[in-house]
């Protein structure tokens, strides 16, 4: 069995230890754990994990958030991964911090890279992780919150979440979306 995991966030040293970049974190910290180092592809960075008889590639776009759907769709295509096993790994503002919420399917909800994914793969049935980020900013201020590094009660708790993240994504692939939504959500 073949899966894709990506992780959405923005190229660059001034992205890196943003809130919105969490889904390069969560797949940094899995690569790490797993012994397994990144290459340089087309639209992103990439690595193969071979966990419990499956091949799991990992992807970090290269596109910036607001086009991920470019490297997304190229990667469908390149590795023939249908919908049902591909995993986009996110922030999201309406959950507390650290909250996950993995769904099959579902509206962007606001989220610029969600919304590119959607039109370049062709609709809103596809597997996403949300992580919560918390909404603690001043109206009309979320791209700041978003884009500024985590405050430190977050970087005191972020390994814990991030490992409980990265169990969800691994679970998907091994268990299936509803036996991880049935584990994780909540």
């Amino acid at each position: 069995m073949k899966y894709l995991i990506v992780g959405l966030g923005n190229p660059g040293a001034e992205y890196e230890l943003t809130r919105h970049n969490i889904g390069f974190l969560i797949l940094d910290r899995l690569a790490d754990q797993k012994k397994i180092k990144f290459e340089q592809g087309r639209y992103g960075f990439w690595a193969l994990l071979k966990h419990k008889g499956r091949s799991i590639y990992l992807l970090k776009p290269s596109t910036f958030m607001n086009l991920s759907g470019r490297a997304v769709h190229y990667w469908m295509q390149d590795l023939k991964v249908a919908k049902p096993n591909i995993m986009i790994i996110t922030d999201d503002l309406a959950l507390p911090y650290g909250k996950l919420r993995m769904r099959q399917k579902g509206s962007a909800g606001g989220h610029n890279g969600l919304k590119n994914i959607q039109e370049l793969i062709g609709g809103q049935d596809y597997p996403r992780l949300r992580f919560g980020v918390g909404d603690d900013f001043r109206q009309g201020r979320q791209i700041d919150y978003v884009l500024s590094p985590f405050n430190q009660k977050e970087i005191e708790a972020l390994v814990l979440d991030m490992d409980c993240a990265i169990d969800a994504a691994l679970t998907f692939c091994t268990q299936g979306v509803e036996n991880a939504m049935n584990q994780f959500n909540g």
